[in-house]
């Protein structure tokens, strides 16, 4: 690391912290040519991760919207705010986790579906009525009895 002030390319690490989240390193250095301190961050490089649409397009993935769409299906359930930033926050980390810097709506929908399964089974109902497409009353009730 150059020194911000004389350009020399030998600095000393004095100091690390790490954030409370690990996603962030705090460095002090210091210069060995004019001894000045200064002070670097390292945060991990996120690469965007696309989503395939079910007709495939493709569109950046957001923790927002997949919240956003959460919400709606668990509209007037026991479900809290708590509950589906924990859901957000899994699916978010397994897609990161793949390596794969693509994933499909139907893999992201399977996450949520599968979390919203073992905390409510009427939002997962409707989530999954969306999510799955259900055409007829007689998939729907299907579904209700594999529960």
């Amino acid at each position: 690391m150059k020194c911000i002030f004389c350009k020399c390319p030998d600095t000393d690490v004095i100091e690390t912290r790490i954030s409370e989240d690990g996603s962030t390193v705090r460095r002090r250095r210091s210069c060995a040519k004019c001894e000045k301190r200064f002070t670097t961050y390292e945060r991990i490089e996120e690469v965007p991760i696309l989503v395939i649409k079910r007709d495939g397009r493709r569109e950046q993935y957001d923790a927002a919207k997949l919240k956003s769409g959460i919400v709606k299906a668990v509209g007037k359930t026991r479900v809290t705010f708590e509950e589906i930033d924990t859901i957000v926050s899994y699916v978010t980390t397994k897609i990161g986790s793949t390596g794969s810097n693509e994933v499909s709506s139907l893999k992201i929908g399977e996450l949520v579906a599968a979390q919203l399964k073992e905390i409510d089974k009427v939002a997962y109902i409707r989530f999954a009525s969306v999510f799955k497409r259900f055409e007829d009353i007689e998939q729907l009730e299907k579904e209700i009895k594999r529960l």
